[in-house]
């Protein structure tokens, strides 16, 4: 993962932080902590998914619209072409439109966060000159030990004019990036946090622990276990069911960063089941049927992906209706 704010045209974007010169050469920007961070991280990044239409090519015009809906909700930022942006299924050039797209609707003070992971060090780093999001290479998860993905990364931060942020997706990839390993990137200048998708937090909390001398910022990578995550430090979340749910995930943030602990924990249990519900249970699928009931378009995903069906459409409602969401 790479993180921009500008996109000079599309395909090439410039930095967020102003006076950037080269990687390495970070301005430092306050977090809420005081400490100084190449890029404050903290708060609440929706992974946007790609809208289709009926023909399967990428909407735009409806992209837009649900950029306009987000624009009322306190989002730190937006990522585009995640996961659950069906970034595999999207050829080059999509992607590279879909980027600028969302460049387009970003306001200015929010940040963009942009997939560029690919299989092979060499496409990964062509990829990032023009957006970000590096994701763990893992076809040959065998042979992807700790000490070759810390090359990989290391070169692609090296080659990178934007930081790069890590991300660890076992669920998708089968393939953990080792604590040890996020421990040595983190040194790196130009690497500037994780988004950790895993759910594993003991180790959400020793890699917080471990790396609070570096330049480097932990983010959650799902709401299901967003306020366990504060509560160990970590800065922020990208979060699937921020898609449907903004303004309550945005809610949640709040009332960590303000200590109010027991709102936090009886709002993140409303959380959970329809967390659940739109990632490991019913996918992207659930996320897109989810969304337009909360008046964005979903729409349908990309083959082949397969819409729910009649009982499971109603089993997803039922996961927000009897948390109070519908």
């Amino acid at each position: 993962m790479l993180l921009s704010t500008r996109l000079a045209s599309p395909l090439r974007p410039t930095l967020a932080a102003p006076g950037r010169a080269a990687p390495g050469q970070h301005r430092g920007l306050s977090t809420p902590s005081g400490s100084e961070h190449t890029l404050n991280l903290g708060g609440i990044f929706p992974p946007l998914a790609t809208p289709f239409s009926p023909m399967q090519e990428v909407d735009y015009a409806q992209l837009e619209g649900n950029l306009r809906r987000y624009a009322s909700i306190p989002f730190r930022g937006l990522v585009v072409l995640g996961s659950n942006g069906e970034y595999p299924y999207l050829a080059p050039r999509e992607r590279l439109e879909v980027v600028s797209c969302v460049r387009r609707g970003l306001p200015r003070d929010r940040l963009l966060l942009a997939g560029s992971g690919c299989e092979s060090t060499q496409a990964t780093i062509e990829l990032t000159v023009s957006m970000a999001l590096v994701v763990t290479p893992c076809y040959y998860r065998g042979a992807m030990t700790s000490a070759a993905l810390i090359r990989h990364y290391t070169e692609v931060a090296d080659a990178s004019p934007i930081p790069v942020v890590l991300y660890s997706v076992p669920a998708n990839t089968g393939l953990d990036l080792a604590v040890e390993a996020v421990l040595t990137l983190a040194q790196h200048p130009n690497i500037v946090g994780i988004k950790d998708s895993g759910g594993d937090i003991t180790r959400m909390g020793l890699m917080v622990h471990k790396t609070r001398q570096e330049d480097f910022q932990v983010l959650a990578g799902s709401a299901g276990f967003l306020l366990a995550s504060y509560a160990l430090g970590a800065s922020g979340g990208v979060c699937a069911l921020a898609n449907v749910l903004g303004a309550p995930l945005c809610q949640l943030d709040r009332l960590c960063r303000e200590g109010r602990w027991q709102e936090a924990r009886d709002l993140q249990h409303r959380l959970i089941e329809p967390n659940m519900a739109v990632t490991r249970r019913f996918g992207i699928p659930g996320l897109k049927k989810a969304m337009e009931w909360f008046g964005y378009y979903g729409g349908p995903c990309r083959a082949p992906l397969a819409p729910l069906s009649p009982s499971q459409v109603e089993e997803l409602r039922g996961s927000f209706s009897a948390n109070g969401w519908l």
